[in-house]
């Protein structure tokens, strides 16, 4: 094909896009005609619905409208319900179903919180009137609640029921609790050996513990009501009038130092006796238990728990302490000692409960007043056990024991030392205190007294005008001495150097007692030079019949009045007193039966023998076995 075909056929092409892009511009135009036609009828169209949509709209939004009020009426009637039903049940009071009183309460609360969110309701500040109204009223009568169920169950603790929680051996063995203690030093001493450091007592429930979890939502009510400061005096008011009438059930009572001055001592130490068992179970069992319940019932409000705690038995500790406040405060003397070593054993027990118990800075008053009377007491048992020797040693009694036995001072301070000896450890916890060696000071001190003791005792056997007497005085007391030390624990610490020595000293003294007593008797039976038996009066013997008659007779004076002064005598110990009526025995009758063997003839040969020679070597020994009897 040439290129004017191609050219021609071009043309024809380009011609027919032509016409087909007229004929398109064409449609095009009509197109936009026809649909410039339709917006101008739409248009008019929405003008004409314009008004029917405003009111369509307006229908819907009353509508919702009008739901939203019903869903909002709706909500608002539950409320009231719900409020009517509650004011219902707090009407009836709690008695009858305190679970859903409580229930009540809450949901009034929930009311008042409702209401309170929503004030653009008309009326609305009435309604929130009467719900918290009504939530008063119902405080109220749950105030009363708590305060009768706490008064059912705040009974006292009958004293038995106490002493039933503490062991065997701490318990009071006779008599009322109140009457309880110690009569003599012997029954005190016993008491002490049965204690034990630590005395482990039985739980007891103050309120039965099914009731305190009761007590608790109550308070926990009061809390939020903001009646705390009601809690708080009907709780103490209740708790600590009950915690006083046990106290004074157990016999516990508020004593001075004047008061305990005044009393005679029998009756204070019986005080001091009851006041011990009393102390271990106030603060083991009443004080403990009393933390207990506290904790319990006002759990979650700590403030308010540990200054009610405070209060509810601050007057109760007081009156418990103020016994030992007045003994350690008064007058100082050797039989307090033992009471204030017990007073001491006591508080140091009981210092773990009473650190546990009073722990919060609300209690620390008492806390302290417990530690500082442990501390008095310590003190003042120090003093008064240093104070004992010097008493010892200037105790001025005149009364002398006539049979020459052991003194009664001797019997008293061994005695005291024994018991001393029973409170070992705690006297070496006391020294060790002080910042001695606690075993070492009991021995100097225990010594100091014995030798102090020893020598108040050589001025009281003095008083003697028989040498022969004060010699078995100081026998007798000497010997009771050592055979008292040798059976007690004070050995330990004395040593047997110290035993031995003293025995020694009593051996001296029964020496000293038969030279003085039985030395003219002897040497009326000596003759020195003296031949056979049988010489006559001119004999080498040396020695008339007159003069072994007169030696008879002074032998039978002599003898008669020893017999008669020593037989009123007093040689206690049954030991001691065979082993000195033995020892003259062995001296007097062998040189009796020698003089009569070698003189006995001479007057027997004569007139009257009887009236010289009148006792055989059997009837003296017998008349031996009737000494220091103590016959009048």
């Amino acid at each position: 094909m040439g290129l004017p075909q191609a050219m021609e056929l071009l043309r024809g092409r380009a011609a027919l896009v032509r016409d087909s892009l007229q004929k398109s511009q064409s449609i095009t135009e009509s197109m936009v005609a026809i649909l410039g036609s339709f917006d101008h009828r739409l248009s008019a169209l929405e003008t004409a619905m314009r008004p029917t949509q405003i009111r369509t709209h307006s229908i819907r939004k009353a509508h919702e409208n009008i739901d939203k009020t019903l869903k909002a009426a709706e909500v608002i009637l539950a409320e009231f319900d719900l409020a009517r039903k509650a004011e219902a049940k707090i009407l009836r009071g709690p008695h009858e179903d305190l679970e859903s009183f409580l229930e009540a309460i809450d949901q009034l609360r929930s009311n008042a919180k409702f209401f309170s969110s929503n004030k653009n309701f008309k009326s609305v500040d009435g309604v929130l009137n009467h719900v918290n109204n009504v939530l008063s009223k119902a405080i109220l009568k749950l105030e009363e609640e708590f305060k009768q169920i706490l008064i059912n169950y705040s009974k006292p603790v009958e004293p038995d029921c106490l002493f039933d929680c503490v062991p065997n051996s701490q318990r009071p063995s006779v008599g009322s609790p109140g009457q309880q203690g110690d009569a003599n030093s012997k029954s005190r001493s016993d008491n002490h050996k049965n204690s034990s450091e630590n005395v482990v007592c039985t739980t007891l429930d103050l309120i039965p513990p099914r009731v305190l979890p009761l007590l608790h939502n109550l308070a926990q009510q009061m809390v939020q009501a903001g009646h705390q400061q009601q809690l708080f005096r009907i709780y103490r008011d209740t708790r600590a009038s009950v915690l006083e009438q046990s106290l004074r059930k157990l016999g516990v009572e508020r004593l001075s130092k004047d008061d305990v001055q005044k009393m005679q001592w029998e009756v204070l130490e019986a005080k001091i006796g009851n006041w011990i068992l009393c102390m271990r179970v106030a603060v083991k069992l009443l004080l403990t238990g009393e933390k207990k319940i506290c904790d319990k019932v006002l759990a979650g409000v700590e403030s308010l728990r540990d200054q009610c705690f405070a209060e509810v038995t601050a007057n109760s500790v007081a009156t418990l302490l103020s016994l030992g406040d007045a003994i350690a405060k008064s007058k100082r003397s050797p039989e307090k000692l033992f009471v204030l070593l017990d007073m001491y054993e006591i508080l140091r027990e009981v210092q773990p409960e009473i650190e546990s118990v009073f722990e919060s800075k609300a209690c620390l008053e008492m806390k302290e007043s417990a530690l500082s009377l442990t501390k008095r007491l310590s003190q003042t048992a120090i003093e008064t056990f240093v104070d004992f020797e010097e008493a010892v040693e200037k105790d001025a009694t005149r009364t002398a024991v006539l049979d020459g036995t052991v003194h009664p001072l001797t019997s008293y301070v061994i005695n005291y030392v024994k018991f001393l000896f029973d409170y070992r450890s705690t006297l070496k916890q006391l020294f060790q205190e002080e910042g001695v060696d606690g075993d070492a000071q009991l021995a100097t001190i225990t010594t100091r007294i014995v030798q102090a003791l020893q020598t108040n005792l050589d001025g009281k056997s003095k008083q003697y005008k028989d040498p022969a007497l004060t010699q078995l005085f100081l026998m007798n007391n000497v010997h009771y001495i050592v055979r008292s030390v040798r059976r007690s624990e004070a050995k330990d610490l004395l040593g047997d150097d110290w035993v031995q020595i003293h025995r020694r000293i009593v051996q001296q003294h029964a020496n000293q007692y038969k030279r003085v007593s039985w030395a003219k008797i002897l040497q009326c039976l000596t003759v020195q030079g003296a031949g056979p038996p049988g010489s006559g009066p001119d004999s080498s013997s040396g020695i008339s019949r007159a003069n072994v008659k007169e030696r008879y007779k002074t032998f039978n004076a002599l003898f008669e009045e020893v017999h008669q002064r020593q037989s009123q005598w007093t040689v206690p110990d049954s030991e001691l007193r065979e082993s000195l009526r033995l020892a003259v025995a062995e001296v007097l009758l062998p040189a009796y039966r020698s003089f009569i063997r070698r003189f006995g003839p001479m007057i027997e040969n004569g007139k009257n023998p009887h009236k010289y020679i009148k006792y055989t070597p059997e009837d003296l020994d017998r008349m031996l076995n009737e000494f220091f009897e103590g016959k009048t």
